[in-house]
């Protein structure tokens, strides 16, 4: 882009050939906007020009705010830090367009931001950085003539400004909490994440600004910056709808709110943490409608589901689930549990927490902190005339015994642990004082799944396969000639990621009565592992090398979250 400016400047004869080169060159050395060092060596001695030019390579307007006076009223729809922090400034609203001047036009981040906080439609226009700075100084700026007062004084005397403790009282907090501003700001947010299909905000306090980020497909993406002003107020707000304490600021609180937008009912858990600069906030985002209980849509080969399917079907044993937080097991066995989920059985589960409710399904929540732990729910289910049995995970001895005699003795348990893959899983309770022969007895499947991105289908675009990737994938010549990859190149469907949705990985291990009498031996994992592949488990790497060839997802996403 900066040689083309360059020729069109050179074609409009406002500079040399020479000059050109000699910009591009300190460009190269340097770095910088070629625009900025043509300014710089006196090439162009008008900024202005050079905003102009680039706004007809971008085909947007260009504008002289030397040249116009700007209406305070239209200045003040963005706040002042977002103005400050992206050098951008409101020109003038026409119905429910609201023109901007920006030094950066190609950043849609910016773009997306105040759209969000005006409620506009924004028209872009280009102007230079320097004037665009003149101007937030100008109309923001209400310091009087103080700063001409100061100017002539002179002070070997640094003084570090803290940020200042804010403590509002309790009742200034439920005042401005209740202000129209402040309530459609934060209900603004929570609508625009759930339309985004985020599963977690974060809104984090730092010394001088307040962030807010969405967790879409597994990854933070960070939004529009609130200002600063309302943090205390913002944070108190959402207390009161999570039913907190908004007097208590230094310790930990968790909450719950239900929201409804449209015909949807979704609930928010809400966990709050002190910092070092206020409170940060996590909203988890419980949305039925996010939430594909389907195990045809998860994303499973078709010998992996078939093993899956036939181990769920069993009338007795336990299946586990591993990987780590974040990586899809409570969908896996909620939509095993939705499967099985029928009039003539009792499913009862112990969770922490509960993420969504079942009809059909007793689901308890596990409370440790009054003795009601996975142990004590497994041990009360027992009593309760149980057919299946859900623990949300075996975090001890005392669950994995009970859970194990509990599928001994008719009864099919599902469980998660945290392991890398399938076959470390037995080591993991045979280390937790579980006898080997009892694992081999009680244990009927073993998955470990991970979630990768997917590409976004709107502009998705074939990449070459380099011999970096042959290599880092261990290929051999003849895999790597009919391996096609694609990547997103991002688009506003995709908000710009270049992905779209997840889909699972899945390491499926049926246990065999092969694999039985290897656990039985007490060989390592790798053994069981490559014993398993003979019989056509496909690993984690390999399950994903598929999602490669079918298209479906990167290199990056798929050698993130595998190994070899």
């Amino acid at each position: 882009m900066a040689i083309e400016l360059g020729k069109i400047l050179v074609k409009a004869g406002k500079i040399t050939d020479e000059q050109l080169l000699k910009a591009l060159e300190l460009q190269k050395t340097g770095g910088g906007k070629l625009g900025e060092i043509l300014v710089k060596i006196g090439a162009v001695t008008d900024e202005n020009i050079i905003s102009e030019f680039i706004g007809k390579q971008l085909n947007i307007g260009a504008i002289r705010l030397t040249d116009i006076e700007l209406n305070p009223d239209i200045v003040k729809l963005i706040p002042q830090d977002i103005a400050r922090k992206f050098n951008v400034i409101a020109v003038s609203k026409l119905g429910k367009t609201l023109i901007v001047a920006i030094s950066d036009p190609n950043n849609i981040y910016v773009l997306d931001a105040i759209k969000f906080i005006t409620g506009c439609n924004i028209q872009p226009v280009i102007s230079p950085e320097t004037t665009i700075q003149n101007a937030i100084e100008s109309y923001y700026d209400d310091s009087g003539g103080i700063n001409e007062i100061i100017k002539g004084m002179a002070s070997d005397l640094e003084v570090i400004e803290e940020a200042p403790e804010d403590q509002p009282s309790e009742q200034d907090l439920q005042s401005q909490v209740q202000d129209k501003p402040l309530v459609k700001l934060v209900d603004g947010i929570i609508a625009d994440a759930i339309r985004k299909g985020a599963s977690d905000i974060h809104f984090e306090s730092y010394e001088k600004r307040v962030r807010v980020r969405y967790r879409i497909d597994g990854a933070l993406q960070e939004m529009a910056p609130i200002p600063f002003k309302y943090r205390a107020a913002m944070i108190s707000r959402i207390k009161i709808m999570a039913d907190l304490d908004i007097s208590e600021r230094r310790l930990p609180q968790d909450g719950r709110i239900k929201v409804k937008l449209g015909e949807r009912t979704i609930d928010l858990r809400v966990s709050v943490l002190p910092t070092i600069f206020g409170e940060k906030i996590v909203m988890r985002i419980l949305d039925p409608k996010s939430l594909m209980i389907d195990l045809t849509r998860l994303g499973f080969p078709e010998l992996a589901l078939k093993n899956f399917a036939k181990a769920i079907s069993l009338p007795y044993g336990m299946i586990l689930v591993t990987g780590p937080t974040g990586s899809g097991k409570t969908t896996t066995l909620y939509s095993a549990l939705k499967t099985l989920n029928t009039v003539d059985v009792n499913i009862m589960t112990a969770e922490d927490p509960v993420e969504f409710n079942f009809d059909g399904i007793n689901q308890v929540l596990v409370r440790t902190d009054i003795g009601l732990t996975f142990a004590a729910a497994l041990r009360s289910f027992l009593r309760q005339d149980p057919d299946i049995i859900m623990v949300g995970e075996v975090r001890d001895a005392e669950t994995a015994d009970i859970a194990i005699k509990a599928a001994l003795t008719g009864h099919l348990v599902f469980s998660t642990l945290h392991t890398n893959d399938a076959p470390s899983t037995i080591n993991r309770l045979v280390d937790m004082g579980v006898p080997s022969y009892l694992v081999a007895a009680s244990t009927k499947l073993i998955m470990a799944q991970r979630m990768v991105r997917k590409i976004c289908n709107f502009c998705k675009q074939e990449i070459p396969v380099t011999p970096q990737i042959i290599e880092l994938l261990e290929l051999d010549p003849e895999q790597a000639k009919s391996l096609k990859l694609y990547e997103g190149k991002g688009c506003n469907q995709c908000n710009n990621t270049g992905y779209s949705g997840r889909t699972g990985l899945f390491e499926v291990m049926p246990i065999t009565a092969s694999i039985e009498k290897l656990i039985v031996q007490g060989v390592s994992s790798a053994e069981i592992r490559a014993h398993a592949i003979k019989e056509g488990m496909l690993s984690l790497r390999h399950a994903g090398l598929e999602k490669l060839r079918l298209g479906i997802s990167t290199i990056e996403e798929v050698v993130a979250e595998t190994a070899l």
